[in-house]
């Protein structure tokens, strides 16, 4: 079954075009997405996934298993960045140790994006409550990165306004989009939803293919410059992730049973930012190295996420129920 899996994935035109856009880079061909429409693309993935995951969750019952599933996201979002942080700190300075910590301990809204379409070729339903988890664990990580690097970069200690980090890691422009679609979508009427269905659902995956070549064009224009950080970055990159999936599917079934929902708990503590942070980074901790923390969540954990990550969590999921 994982060699089924595995092949599947490796197939998904979604997949295949990400590789497009970085072998156009090294072809050296003109090809790009220009800003505005990825800009639009980016904000349309958000707006969609948000509104469907609202319909859902407003035919759901609120309970205990909901709750605490939506403290256990949060709760991973705040653990991951603080044991990886003291895991970089010991090759990395503290402003760069500060912020991948932040990027693996956030979300990829994209790569839950990709999982969502992966579950659904594997007639897998998403359940909506698990996209309000994906939107609350977006901050947590941002916060506790921040005041990771306040508390060990004394030269940069006054410089950190932890009001302003809090203010904006809530109304970042994907956060919030994404809790405004997703209560919007709660809010429809289901005849009014209806209306837009074509647009949020019929156009999903071209527009993600879309993206995902944009995202590989990126990628390949970033490589080479992160591969002269030296070893350390890339192995972490791909094993923290790796790790953190697989140990977090076992974990989710302390507080669900369903399958669906413990393969999105491990594809978010798998995932990391790189569009939340780097956003929040580049402004509050200017002297992290955005060649280095973008590069490692977009080319190298990102790939390793949507080809081997999915069909293993998948497989541990399974091995232990």
């Amino acid at each position: 079954m994982n060699t089924n899996l595995l092949l599947e994935n490796l197939t998904n035109p979604a997949l295949l075009f990400f590789v497009l856009g970085i072998i156009a880079v090294y072809l050296k061909s003109d090809l790009e997405i220009p800003e505005n429409s990825s800009k639009f693309i980016s904000l349309y993935l958000l707006f969609a996934i948000g509104f469907k995951g609202g319909q859902e969750l407003s035919h759901e019952t609120f309970t205990i298993e909901i709750i605490s599933s939506m403290l256990f996201g949060i709760g991973i979002s705040a653990l991951i960045p603080c044991y990886t942080f003291f895991i970089l700190k010991q090759k990395l300075n503290i402003f760069d140790a500060g912020a991948i910590a932040a990027a693996y301990g956030s979300v990829s809204a994209v790569t839950f994006v990709t999982a969502v379409s992966y579950l659904e070729a594997h007639q897998l339903e998403l359940h909506g409550h698990m996209v309000a988890i994906m939107a609350l664990m977006e901050s947590p990580a941002i916060i506790i990165g921040l005041l990771l690097i306040s508390n060990y970069g004394n030269t940069e200690k006054k410089k950190i306004n932890q009001k302003s980090i809090l203010k904006h890691s809530l109304t970042n422009g994907s956060v919030l989009l994404i809790l405004g679609s997703l209560i919007i979508g709660f809010l429809a009427d289901a005849k009014q939803a209806e209306g837009i269905k074509p647009f949020t659902n019929d156009l999903f995956k071209g527009f993600l293919a879309i993206f995902l070549l944009d995202m590989g064009i990126s990628s390949g224009k970033k490589l080479k410059s992160f591969f002269n950080c030296g070893w350390f970055p890339f192995v972490f990159a791909i094993v923290i992730p790796l790790l953190n999936g697989c140990i977090f599917a076992v974990l989710s079934s302390l507080v669900t049973d369903e399958i669906t929902n413990r393969f999105m708990f491990a594809i978010l503590a798998a995932s990391a930012s790189y569009i939340a942070v780097p956003a929040t980074m580049k402004i509050t901790v200017p002297k992290a190295n955005p060649g280095l923390y973008l590069p490692m969540a977009l080319a190298v954990t990102f790939p390793v996420n949507i080809t081997i990550g999915m069909p293993i969590y998948l497989s541990v999921i399974y091995n232990t129920m």
